[in-house]
């Protein structure tokens, strides 16, 4: 690998950028993009912050010092990070169970995670994740965001909310009779007036705009609606002092799992972000390098007692539909958010939560990807299977059991779908082209005593079993075995061991194995055994034809009467 490729891999953008020339239109432009931005991001720092479990401050923090670092150190040159709904669940559940201070050290931890997968070269493994596990994880998720939205939406009188999913929908029908009705209307106008927005002024800011008015609405008319100053008397204004949260081992330990689910979500929505914005402009990020960034950006959030933060795909979007050139515009978003913090954030004390709630609803509808869920549906049974196990499992268990069982299942689906593409065969058409575009059937002109067989596909453990049975059902005992290898690609260390005990079986039935068409992986595999060309336990042909005339040379030799078994 060339040096300076691998350097430029690890390049933050913004130094890409900059290095190309960077003048004061192009600032002018980005500046406009990243005020756009800001205005979209306001709002939706705040709900997402109060939707984690947190006061609206936190996730502006995150959105200001978080979003910042990912424009600024990321591999993209348009991705804006923050908040998003992705960590709703995980942050609500590890401050229920380890506190504030537990989260903030699970997102360090989490930093440090994804700076590591950076540096390993693990950002291209995005790609390996299925669409089913991804769409019904995000699915999950959008329904637990929506369901923990129904107490502020329609004002219950609540005083604990359950975070069980099916305990929460018990009580919300028990507390029915509790529906203030000017809460809800407050919710149900700022809900259809963002939808009418979105419908007929796409680039007007649906959310600030139906947040401003509703806070109007609710001060001047004295309404009785709950807002962020009557839940959070005590709000801080500007940025609070980096400081590291209690590190022990003990809680190292405890919020570990949780740390690993932030990681991963984290990486996952980043990358996928920056996948979508390559396709809006026209680009490409550096997956490593924007991993990199993530970690730091976590970290950063963690000191200032931010929460966990990755790209946003909304935000990325809006930022590119309002001309975005560089990463400067995402860091201009963080200043923007910043100024309000130093001298606007007194009035976020006037914001009804039934506005903040209406805007989780339609972020919660957009992450659910219906139409894309409704698709995969249509898929065969074991991705339909996959989808809804994996969208079940984030509902009603828990976000880190679903990804590893999704995963994981996954991969065995994939296995089992490779190992059904593997084939061994021991007939051959006449006018079937061998290796070298000869035409010759397998078994025309096959000396007495010779056996064939043509494999297609990997020899991988999932299909190990299915080649030693294929040969045990001989019958009887060949002289000779030729095993075709040209069409297979990979053998792995399950295929390699039972290739060599069918080689270790052949040599106590006197049979002698031939391999044909060996492929520079296969056959270095064979070496690592023991069964390379100079080993004398097996013969290495460069071609079908050479097997067969090498085994016409040697199969009147005398033999033995055992069997492979």
């Amino acid at each position: 690998m060339d040096p300076r490729a691998g350097l430029t891999a690890f390049t933050p953008k913004l130094f890409t950028v900059l290095g190309e020339g960077y003048s004061l239109s192009r600032f002018r432009r980005d500046a406009i993009a990243g005020l756009t931005v800001a205005i979209v991001a306001l709002p939706l720092a705040m709900a997402l912050a109060i939707a984690s479990g947190a006061s609206p401050d936190k996730g502006l923090v995150t959105a200001v010092v978080a979003g910042f670092l990912i424009s600024g150190l990321g591999g993209s040159r348009v991705q804006v990070g923050g908040p998003t709904g992705a960590f709703v669940v995980v942050v609500f559940n590890v401050i229920a169970q380890h506190g504030y201070d537990g989260l903030l050290l699970a997102t360090l931890m989490a930093g440090v995670m994804l700076i590591v997968a950076g540096y390993s070269g693990l950002g291209s493994l995005v790609r390996f994740i299925p669409q089913p596990v991804v769409i019904g994880f995000t699915a999950g998720i959008a329904v637990i965001i929506a369901s923990s939205q129904v107490k502020d939406f329609l004002g219950l009188a609540m005083k604990v909310v359950p975070a069980d999913f099916i305990a929460k929908w018990a009580a919300y029908l028990g507390a029915m009779g509790s529906v203030q009705s000017v809460t809800f209307a407050i919710g149900a106008g700022s809900l259809a007036l963002i939808m009418v927005l979105r419908k007929l002024a796409p680039r007007w800011p649906g959310f600030l705009i139906a947040v401003v008015l509703a806070a109007l609405i609710v001060a001047l008319f004295h309404l009785p609606v709950e807002t962020i100053g009557s839940r959070f008397p005590d709000l801080r204004s500007g940025l609070p002092t980096p400081a590291l949260p209690d590190i022990s081992l003990a809680k190292i330990q405890a919020v570990m799992s949780s740390a690993f689910t932030i990681a991963f979500l984290a990486g996952i929505e980043a990358l996928l972000s920056a996948v979508v914005a390559d396709g809006m402009i026209g680009s490409r990020h550096r997956s490593n390098q924007e991993l990199v960034g993530q970690g730091a950006a976590n970290i950063a959030s963690a000191l200032f007692g931010g929460l966990p933060a990755t790209g946003a795909i909304a935000r990325t979007a809006t930022n590119i539909r309002a001309c975005a050139l560089t990463p400067v515009a995402g860091m201009m978003h963080a200043v923007f958010l910043l100024l309000f913090i130093l001298f606007g954030s007194a009035l976020m004390a006037f914001v009804p939560l039934a506005a903040l709630a209406a805007i989780l609803l339609i972020v919660a509808w957009g992450m659910s990807e219906h139409h894309r869920f409704l698709q995969l549906l249509r898929m065969p049974n074991g991705d339909r299977i996959l989808l809804l196990l994996t969208f079940g499992l984030t509902v009603l268990v828990d976000l880190t059991v679903a990804i590893g069982v999704g995963v994981t299942l996954a991969s065995l689906l994939f296995m089992m779908r490779m190992s059904a593409t593997v084939e061994i065969a021991s007939d051959g058409r006449a006018d079937q082209l061998d290796e070298e575009g000869d035409e010759i059937g397998q078994r025309d002109a096959l000396p007495e005593g010779v056996e064939v067989f043509r494999i297609d596909g990997p020899i991988f453990f999932g299909v190990a079993n299915e080649l030693l049975d294929t040969l045990r059902r001989i019958g009887r005992t060949p002289r000779i075995v030729i095993l075709r290898m040209r069409r297979v690609p990979l053998l792995d260390a399950s295929g390699v061991t039972t290739i060599e005990e069918i080689v270790r079986q052949a040599a106590s039935a006197d049979t002698q194995i031939i391999f044909s068409g060996l492929r520079p992986q296969p056959e270095a595999m064979l070496d690592r055994v023991g069964l390379g060309a100079r080993s004398g336990r097996a013969i290495l042909c460069e071609d079908y034809p050479a097997a067969l005339r090498i085994a016409a040379a040697i199969v009147a030799a005398p033999r033995s009467g055992a069997h492979l078994n």
